[in-house]
């Protein structure tokens, strides 16, 4: 099967060759492509055939649980296409060092991420994959499809064959390196004239100013936004600006697994991977994805344990899909703060969404903000304002902490006000953060 069939194949899958009523049937499904993935890993990779000894492929879920830790040690023998952890890096340091993404090993596309926690992943991406990432991505994505004329423009860290690879036909693909100058994308974008934006929110923003200024005279159809969580307060600036809804992507090295629906509604691609929650606060439905690709045999992920939070919709969605309803995405189990009991000094973990909401409700001004936890101790609040004085808003702010605190029954540690600075680029904007040292 050629390249242009193997995506218009997985396009049409991803827009509903397969439809499954209830989640029952869905899960049936699942378990079926989970099996035969599973046997067919076990096969080719060495790790995971050392690692889940002599379990049946039918008890998959009792398999050991991986992580980026785990898979980066044992990268050489748990991929299954001969490619070395220093050949992989190797390539991947010297397309970040040049901003040449195209060249690639063996036919197989290598991919770095931000490594935000410290510790940068790989990723393994063959040509069939790639194909299948595409066609599932113009399906559960762009306003018409295969077949509607749409000019595309990615902002990211760095590029990659996989992103290239939305090149097709009647669509139109542009690289913008969020290294660059922003009035200098800004003027790119004025002579592109996209109708389809993805981006991280921080620029995101960046434009959105740009547009407010009239700088930037250009509106897409539709805006997508990807790498960093989309905080409340980004959203709403966002939407007003540009008056439209801001959808989604939820994108790792580990796999393509969220997109937003028609009504904005994050749904986990479960037509592609399996989720396993891993609650970590029931009563506000807060959970550790835990997930499996049935399709992905490159660099396998079965029982991968990610580092993020995530709320699970207390509905379904209007749009009638199985597949489960997120209601946020809130960032890394890294950036739980921590707050001191009054009575017992136990530390309480206080999840980024309650430090968000309390810092938004301080003031309609606030722009722009970050908080930021020296370990379990100090606070370091930045603000960035439009209208009010600076010094009511942040005594706002700490009423707010205060009041979360109270109902929490904790002590809010010290709490410090320092200039806000962010610019868009290699790092990730992160609007709650706890840093460990």
């Amino acid at each position: 099967m050629s390249s242009t069939l193997r995506i218009v194949y997985h396009y049409a899958l991803a827009r509903g060759l397969r439809k499954w009523k209830t989640r029952a049937q869905l899960g049936r499904w699942q378990e079926r492509q989970i099996i035969r993935q599973v046997e067919r890993v076990r096969k080719k990779s060495a790790f995971y055939r050392e690692w889940w000894g002599d379990v049946d492929a039918s008890n998959w879920r009792s398999f050991p649980l991986i992580d980026k830790t785990i898979m980066m040690q044992h990268f050489d023998r748990l991929n299954t296409v001969g490619i070395s952890k220093d050949e992989a890096m190797a390539l991947a340091g010297e397309s970040e060092e040049t901003r040449d993404f195209k060249p690639s090993v063996q036919g197989v596309t290598v991919g770095l991420s931000s490594g935000t926690s410290g510790n940068r992943g790989l990723f393994l991406v063959s040509d069939q994959e790639q194909d299948a990432w595409t066609g599932t991505v113009l399906a559960k994505l762009l306003p018409g499809g295969l077949w509607k004329p749409a000019k595309i423009a990615f902002f990211l860290r760095a590029n990659s064959n996989l992103y290239e690879s939305v090149q097709r036909g009647k669509l139109q693909f542009q690289y913008f390196d969020l290294l660059e100058r922003v009035d200098t994308l800004v003027e790119r974008m004025e002579i592109y004239r996209p109708t389809v934006w993805v981006a991280p929110p921080s620029m995101l923003r960046m434009l959105a100013d740009a547009y407010t200024s009239g700088t930037l005279t250009t509106v897409p159809d539709k805006i997508i936004s990807v790498a960093e969580v989309l905080d409340p307060l980004d959203r709403k600036v966002l939407e007003h600006v540009f008056g439209q809804t801001i959808h989604q992507v939820y994108q790792c090295t580990e796999g393509f697994l969220g997109a937003t629906c028609p009504f904005g509604t994050l749904h986990l691609n479960e037509d592609i991977v399996h989720i396993e929650k891993e609650f970590i606060d029931p009563a506000t439905r807060r959970f550790v994805p835990v997930i499996t690709d049935f399709s992905r045999t490159s660099q396998p992920i079965i029982r991968y344990r990610l580092n993020d939070i995530l709320t699970e919709a207390a509905f379904p969605c209007a749009c009638g899909s199985p597949f489960t309803a997120i209601e946020r995405i809130e960032g890394r189990c890294d950036d739980t703060l921590y707050f001191p009991h009054r009575q017992t000094g136990e530390a309480v973990p206080v999840f980024p969404d309650f430090v968000t909401r309390a810092v938004i409700a301080a003031s309609p001004a606030i722009e722009h903000y970050r908080v930021v936890q020296r370990g379990h101790g100090m606070l370091e609040v930045s603000l960035r304002l439009a209208g009010e004085g600076m010094q009511q808003v942040e005594v706002g702010v700490q009423r707010e902490l205060i009041r979360l605190g109270e109902r929490l029954g904790c002590t809010v540690p010290e709490i410090r006000f320092v200039p806000y600075t962010f610019e868009p680029g290699i790092t990730k904007l992160r609007r709650v953060e706890r840093q460990h040292t």
